[in-house]
């Protein structure tokens, strides 16, 4: 059973400016901790490529790719689309962080790894079709996630969202499909004001989002309880052919912009309870995109504890 890492140094070039939590540090922080973790020799590595538009429109409109493409070539600092700060490598970037999860979804699905994960950045879970917001430009995870559908012919995939931010851009991507689920356990109310528990889908999604939003200071009591008493659960009735985490570790405990408690040793066991969903369901396959987490320090020990349990 390998496990897969993607790393690549393009990542610090995405750089949202000056005090911006979602800075080339956290990258660096990652991969000083991974390096110093004695995990690398274990670990296969996933390589970089850029993706390509027709890839990612399997997720937002051209129209839309186009004016990212072209806000970032002209220099603007923001996304007219919403709240995403943006430089002069932004567009290449974010195109190289879908691409690497599609490398990951290629080896994944082909079965030269049984596990993946993807250290890439700027996140993408806020990304709705035709908007960037929230320090996303494109949903990684999203395309993906229909990239292992055309591909690869799996029928149903399961993403899920443990980010303190709920993940209202995967959610509208993929609200009225019941291909694939959507679970996110998040803080509420918080930003982006999306997550609702009402919200389950809808047409033939109905019954295929699952959210269980949390007020601030909710730790491994209540999000276990959501994985064991209903997610997991959930997990088993759609029997996914691959299964997807959006990975963010500002839901632990000390993260600027979130007031969750999760610890290392939660990220660890949440990981292993996916690991063992995915051995039931879909023969282990399993690929993590990382998303928030702004304490450097934090970040970088949990990133660790969640690759050790990968592994």
């Amino acid at each position: 059973m390998t496990t897969g890492l993607h790393l690549a140094p393009l990542y610090t070039d995405h750089d949202p400016g000056p005090g911006h939590p979602e800075s080339p540090a956290r990258y660096t922080a990652i991969l000083k901790a991974l390096g110093t973790s004695g995990l690398l020799p274990k670990l296969a590595s996933i390589p970089s490529c850029q993706a390509e538009l027709p890839e990612i429109e399997l997720c937002h409109p051209r129209h839309y790719i186009e004016l990212a493409r072209d806000e970032v070539a002209a220099g603007l600092d923001t996304l007219s689309t919403g709240d995403t700060q943006i430089c002069e490598k932004s567009y290449t970037v974010a195109t190289h962080a879908v691409g690497a999860v599609l490398n990951a979804v290629d080896a994944v699905m082909t079965g030269k790894l049984s596990r993946a994960f993807c250290a890439v950045r700027p996140p993408g879970h806020h990304a709705r079709p035709a908007q960037g917001m929230g320090f996303c430009l494109f949903n990684n995870i999203a395309v993906g996630a229909r990239h292992a559908q055309k591909k690869h012919g799996a029928a149903k995939v399961a993403i899920v969202d443990w980010d303190v931010h709920h993940g209202n851009g995967t959610q509208d991507i993929f609200y009225d499909d019941g291909s694939v689920l959507f679970a996110s356990t998040h803080q509420s109310p918080w930003y982006p004001g999306t997550g609702a528990k009402e919200e389950t889908g809808a047409g033939k999604g109905q019954g295929t989002t699952l959210n269980f939003p949390f007020a601030a200071g909710a730790g491994m009591k209540q999000i276990g309880a959501a994985f064991q008493d209903h997610l997991l659960p959930a997990l088993a009735r759609f029997k996914p052919d691959l299964i997807m985490i959006s990975a963010g570790f500002d839901s632990r405990v000390d993260d600027p912009l979130g007031h969750f408690k999760l610890t290392d040793d939660d990220f660890a066991q949440l990981t292993r309870w996916l690991m063992a969903a995915a051995d039931e369901h879909c023969q282990g396959r399993l690929i993590s995109v990382l998303e928030g987490g702004y304490n450097l320090t934090g970040l970088a020990s949990a990133v660790t504890s969640h690759v050790t349990a990968l592994i």
